[in-house]
């Protein structure tokens, strides 16, 4: 009989969360249209990713009718993205990789942004899981799921963290909920690659 944990973490199961959004994101780059690979000038740059941006988000979160274009909105949440992946500059360096095709150009750029937004709407699907889940627990039920989820998966983490009496572990266990699909999914891809 699954118990309670066992629920919550099929139901947080990579194949249920990272895997799903990510093909999501995929059939946003497929189907998003652009004239050229190569942009040299920055305001059609920041239009077309600006674009990127709202159709994978109508994409992967299925937005029905699709939201609109808001140009300022839209474009500051896609350069937190690029920040993120090319560094504090981001912006400028996935613009001179757009206007000189290195590095896979533009659609490299776009991969990166939808990889980027895919984390991102994964991670907080799982957290809102684990959220709701951690509300229903009384706090007794809180440390029992602590222990079983350290009896069943303690194995698969740094034994710095599962030392003693794991106390790392206890202290930010929802995190360690957090990380747990993508824990799986490393697994599960181990020899495959």
């Amino acid at each position: 009989m699954k118990t309670k944990l066992d629920r919550l973490l099929e139901s947080i199961d990579p194949a249920r969360t990272l895997d799903q959004v990510s093909a999501r994101a995929d059939e946003a780059l497929n189907s998003f249209k652009v004239k050229s690979g190569i942009i040299e000038d920055w305001e059609e740059f920041r239009t077309v990713l600006t674009k990127f941006y709202r159709h994978v988000e109508n994409v992967v979160l299925r937005l029905r009718p699709s939201r609109s274009l808001d140009p300022d909105i839209d474009w500051g949440r896609c350069y937190q993205r690029l920040i993120k992946e090319y560094g504090p500059n981001g912006e400028k360096a996935a613009f001179e990789m757009v206007r000189t095709g290195t590095e896979h150009g533009l659609y490299g750029v776009l991969k990166a942004v939808a990889r980027r937004m895919a984390d991102g709407y994964a991670g907080n699907e799982i957290a809102a899981r684990i959220s709701n889940f951690w509300e229903t627990l009384s706090t007794d039920e809180e440390l029992a799921v602590c222990d079983e989820y350290l009896n069943k998966y303690g194995h698969l983490l740094p034994p710095e963290l599962t030392s003693g009496s794991a106390a790392r572990v206890r202290a930010n266990f929802l995190k360690v909920l957090e990380e747990h699909p993508s824990i799986m999914k490393r697994l599960r891809n181990i020899g495959r690659e």
